[in-house]
């Protein structure tokens, strides 16, 4: 079991790093790899290429759902790695504008695409994985392992992007510094093949497949057979999608461009904010293996609704020390939410049609609105001339889940089928 979840925890943080080297660095790439005539623009084009990484994520979770369901979770896990590690080491040699003009924002889309196809399977096949592997009593820890692996690989990429900006030179870091965390992905990718290669299959999977009732069409099953469960899962992770890429990434872009702040100043409070939550998800997953994966997510829904405003307020209207407290808040929230959900979406389908099931349901809320998150956020601020426009956008969608949240059946107690 420790193995299982070891393995799969370097897995999935590796392949997290690679994806989310982009969004730390998306100040700089929007100054070398679109014009800087205006730059509002070059920084909502930045973000529209880093939602296009989204855009493929359910084009990835049709494919690689595919080959769980059908070939092994592990299967499906192991090429998904691969298609990620080699488009990151990819963007560490891209030409800038200034070398190849419009063909770099281009190639720089392409490889955009390719690493939400993989991160479309990755993730959610590390959640069945997991899941699957782990004791009915304990299955929303084993299952938050991946959370807090995703926040693990987020961390690496913040620790490396900002470990070399201080070693170096602004001038030097900016201009070819910051290429070393990309071509350093396809090195730390061909250790998560080796991980990932090490694994046994899912003894869940297994069983299904030796009583024959692996689903020969899982996408069309899952249409027509678990379509509410299927929605229900969308509106659930919803609240996770929104707040999460809105405080990982919109905020410390945020803080550095509208506010004034270093970027080494809003890179430290991203870390410290995501390393927060990245610790209380094991302890709300732990709530909710005693209590209930329903009470967990719907308090802390509530207290999104509540608090969202005053977080923004706190960052707009003081000091370092204000906007640290108010992230601090934001990262409780978000890291309280997100322990159960691995659990709860992995329990609402079953083997037959599981992997599919949660890859759709979880990259269709993340790849249209979780991804297009500080894409809108740039957008409505330079609309409304709201800065603190973005909390009535995650509000919303907290609205959606408590929703959801009426038509989901508690799962705790369920065995996998």
């Amino acid at each position: 079991m420790k193995k299982v979840i070891i393995s799969g925890m370097i897995g999935n943080a590796l392949e997290w790093y690679d994806f989310a080297l982009y969004g730390h660095f998306v100040v700089i790439l929007s100054k070398l790899f679109f014009p800087t005539t205006d730059p509002y623009l070059a920084t909502l084009a930045t973000y529209a290429t880093f939602a296009a990484g989204f855009i493929m994520r359910p084009a990835g979770a049709l494919i690689f759902g595919y080959i769980g369901d059908k070939y092994g979770r592990r299967t499906s896990l192991s090429a998904s790695i691969l298609m990620m590690a080699i488009p990151t080491a990819c963007i560490g040699l891209l030409p800038t504008y200034e070398s190849i003009g419009i063909w770099a924002p281009i190639l720089l889309i392409i490889i955009r695409l390719l690493q939400g196809a993989s991160i479309g399977g990755e993730f959610s096949g590390c959640i069945a994985f997991l899941v699957e592997y782990s004791p009915m009593k304990k299955r929303g820890l084993v299952g938050s392992a991946s959370m807090v692996s995703l926040c693990a690989g987020m961390l690496l990429g913040s620790i490396v992007a900002t470990s070399i900006s201080k070693l170096m030179p602004e001038a030097a870091f900016e201009s070819w510094g910051w290429r070393i965390p990309f071509l350093l992905g396809m090195l730390i990718g061909l250790v998560g093949i080796y991980v990932r290669i090490s694994l046994h299959e899912s003894p869940v999977y297994l069983q299904a497949k030796a009583h024959n009732s692996l689903s020969k069409q899982p996408l069309s099953e899952v249409l027509k057979t678990y379509s509410r469960e299927l929605f229900v899962a969308i509106g659930l992770y919803l609240t996770v999608t929104v707040p999460f890429y809105t405080f990982t990434i919109f905020v410390k872009n945020f803080m550095s461009t509208n506010l004034g702040y270093s970027y080494t100043d809003s890179l430290t409070v991203n870390l410290i904010s995501i390393t927060l939550a990245m610790l209380l998800m094991p302890f709300s997953a732990w709530l909710s293996d005693k209590y209930g994966r329903k009470p967990i997510m719907l308090y802390t829904t509530y207290a999104m609704i509540i608090l969202i405003y005053p977080i923004f307020w706190l960052l707009l209207n003081g000091e370092y020390e204000q906007a640290l407290i108010s992230q601090l808040i934001f990262a409780v929230l978000v890291g309280m939410y997100m322990g159960p959900i691995p659990a709860a979406l992995v329990e609402m389908f079953p083997t037959r049609v599981r992997f599919t099931g949660v890859a759709l349901s979880y990259n269709i809320s993340a790849g249209i609105f979780g991804g297009s998150a500080p894409l809108i956020g740039t957008w409505l601020i330079q609309v409304t001339g709201k800065q603190d426009s973005m909390a009535l956008y995650i509000m919303v969608f907290a609205v959606i889940t408590l929703v959801s949240l009426k038509f989901y059946k508690e799962t705790y107690r369920k065995q996998l089928s």
